[in-house]
């Protein structure tokens, strides 16, 4: 079994390709559709993760994808003996690319195969020397796919857009537990924090996940390797997509910090070699996530690792960052929803001190950017590039990227979840005035000990709904992911079973239902200035459709301009059917009342009114 190709393409094919390079022999895999991702498997040198040549800093596999005026340079990487997952290997003459095209037809490709020190973060096509197949050519057709969704992609908007379907997305996820990743039935993973090594505003230590409640939800198709040791995280990502789910947020590293259970290398102190397996592991996790709709939110180091490979190596950027961006984006920047994420609290920490250029500029401003634009230039699909930071720190991270032309938002962490709508509302004007509209998104809530509790604590979520949920969806928001706080069970880092935040879980999946069915959401605008109630808001596509949202229950006026509105309820507690209040319709021309919701006038209620034809 070859772990995430998709279906293997027809024997003629391969000896087509392989008589278009006959200096390098190569297979290539997959549907062979439009936005469906393949593989390009090439025999080349001998090499080990521990060997004398690094495989992963001393050699650097690319290859150019070409069709018409569409050019595409991907990175590959040394996959050992291409089965890793199931075999363990540290050794083998396997390199790999995955490639997603985006169109249908004849594609050519170009390999560039090169060896020399460190040539893997090196400039330039003719660094280091040839490899025996450099140069090689090839070409294969790609099938239409009708239908397909396609990748998901910043399309210059305040919304994600899938680039087959056109498709607007809505995120509602989970942000906990961070150390995803720290996951028992991964090769090499294991926890550094020594017992009772707890510090202040983190959660208590806690073993390895291995997600016991999820693996009776494993189903019998599902992938898994080893003996049975996938199913407790592919069963826990299966209950996540039942639930309507569809982002998951995790660390890649978190070596020096919270959990110190994640890392993508051989071992936790390394920085130029990595785990072959390991990762192999990963990718039949990821591509899980892919067939359940599910985006990865790669979230690349966490505030006390931020500067760690400077801190390592001096300078502002360090070789190991750049050879750590290129491993993950070669291995997964594929994935048909993935956001990169420059990393959680993002500051710098003590050990990195903000200094200030003779332009004025700080330091770290320009490292964050220049981190960027390295992912930029790496990532062959212009993957959206966001970053997360603390409460109270918004002005001094996310002013400087405003305009960046490789930032495509912010993700926002609310120690008070009731500023949630005016802080959206903030940066999405903020960046729609700098010429390029960012995506904002509520990623974590606070205080750091609560997020979202369990069910079992809170049932009904009240303030969570009101604050957070709606509150950032009604400003335009992209939508939410949960964190859940230390002074509860399975939380941010030693959960294990999701279960324990069903009744949120539901109460996300109506919101996202209310906005996908009934609203135009991409073309309408936060308008709460139309309502005679200060604690409502709405959002509109002025003269067509107003979606109204009554936080503390009751009703209010809404200026609207001449027309006939047909008036329905959303629950937004237990989603289902609209439904009919005290009013059915309104004429506009003034300010006409809503009326009353069909019961419970002192809870919180979505009114929607729609322009009759």
């Amino acid at each position: 079994m070859r772990i995430g190709l998709g279906i293997a393409m027809a024997a003629g094919l391969a000896a087509m390709l392989n008589g278009c390079a006959s200096s390098l022999e190569v297979q290539v895999t997959g549907s062979m559709k439009q936005w469906d991702p393949m593989t390009l498997d090439l025999r080349g040198p001998d090499a080990e993760e521990t060997g004398e040549a690094n495989p992963f800093l001393d050699y650097r596999l690319s290859v150019v994808f070409s069709q018409g005026g569409t050019r595409l340079e991907v990175p590959g990487y040394f996959a050992a003996d291409g089965n890793a997952a199931h075999t363990g290997a540290g050794t083998g003459n396997l390199w790999r690319v995955h490639f997603v095209p985006s169109h249908p037809g004849a594609w050519q490709y170009r390999v560039s195969f090169r060896r020399g020190p460190r040539v893997a973060i090196q400039q330039g096509a003719e660094a280091g020397e040839p490899l025996t197949g450099d140069g090689s050519t090839g070409h294969f057709e790609v099938a239409a796919n009708p239908g397909a969704r396609g990748l998901l992609q910043y399309a210059g908007e305040r919304y994600l857009r899938f680039t087959g379907s056109g498709e607007y997305f809505l995120k509602g996820g989970a942000d906990s537990p961070e150390n995803f990743l720290a996951y028992h039935g991964f090769d090499g993973t294991r926890s550094l924090r020594p017992s009772g090594g707890t510090r202040p505003g983190e959660a208590a230590l806690a073993p390895l996940h291995r997600f016991e409640p999820h693996v009776a939800d494993w189903k019998e198709r599902d992938p898994d390797w080893g003996d049975a040791r996938g199913k407790g995280i592919v069963g826990a990502l299966n209950y996540l997509a039942s639930r309507g789910t569809n982002s998951v947020y995790f660390l890649t590293m978190n070596v020096a910090g919270d959990g110190q259970d994640v890392w993508p290398w051989t071992g936790p102190e390394e920085r130029y070699r990595f785990d072959c397996s390991k990762l192999d592991q990963w990718e039949i996790v990821f591509s899980h996530m892919d067939r359940l709709g599910i985006l990865l939110h790669v979230v690349l180091s966490e505030t006390e690792n931020e500067s760690l490979f400077e801190v390592e190596e001096g300078g502002q950027f360090a070789d190991s960052r750049k050879l750590y961006y290129r491993e993950l984006i070669a291995r997964f920047g594929h994935h048909r929803a993935l956001v990169w994420n420059i990393g959680e609290e993002n500051g710098w920490d003590d050990r990195h001190r903000e200094t200030t250029t003779e332009a004025g500029r700080s330091n770290t401003d320009l490292q964050r950017q220049s981190f960027a634009a390295y992912i930029r230039q790496l990532d062959p699909y212009g993957r959206p590039i966001v970053v997360h930071t603390l409460p109270g720190r918004y002005e001094e991270i996310y002013q400087p990227l405003l305009g960046d032309p490789n930032f495509e938002g912010a993700s926002l962490q609310m120690g008070d979840m009731s500023q949630t709508h005016a802080e959206t509302l903030r940066w999405l004007e903020r960046s729609r005035t700098a010429g390029r509209p960012w995506v904002v998104s509520l990623d974590e809530i606070g205080p750091a000990d609560t997020g979202v509790k369990p069910d079992a604590e809170d049932p009904d979520h009240d303030s969570v709904r009101r604050h957070a949920l709606w509150g950032s969806l009604m400003a335009g928001g992209a939508g939410v992911e949960w964190y859940f706080g230390y002074r509860y069970p399975h939380n941010d880092l030693n959960l294990e079973d999701w279960r324990s935040r069903e009744r949120m879980w539901d109460q996300t999946r109506h919101a996202l239902e209310f906005f996908q069915a009934h609203l135009p959401f991409a073309e309408m605008e936060p308008a709460d200035e139309l309502l005679s109630n200060p604690d409502a808001w709405c959002l509109a596509l002025r003269g067509s459709v107003y979606s109204i949202y009554l936080g503390t229950g009751g009703t209010t006026r809404v200026r609207l301009p001449e027309g006939s509105y047909r008036v329905r309820w959303y629950d937004p507690r237990k989603g289902g059917a609209l439904q009919i209040g005290s009013v059915q319709e309104l004429e506009g021309g003034g300010e006409p009342s809503v009326g009353e919701p069909p019961e419970s006038p002192s809870r919180d209620w979505v009114v929607l009114l729609a322009l009759r034809q």
